[in-house]
């Protein structure tokens, strides 16, 4: 269960358990407050991955070229 226990300037802190950690307040909809139950989904972006991994994979290559 992740609460949120306070906002600090532009980050809410959320309690997860006994930790807290911080999360940025635009990820949160608008009308979200202290003491809210929130769900958060985290997704794997595939494509996005994979793209990141060609351009870097050819970076790489290009550097150690001979």
């Amino acid at each position: 269960m992740f609460i949120i226990d306070r906002f600090e300037g532009e980050w809410a802190v959320i309690e997860f358990g006994r930790k807290t950690f911080n999360l940025p307040k635009f990820l949160l909809p608008a009308d979200a407050k202290e003491g809210d139950v929130i769900d958060i989904e985290v997704t794997i972006d595939e494509k996005t991955t994979a793209s990141r991994k060609e351009s870097i994979n050819k970076l790489a290559d290009s550097l150690f070229e001979d």
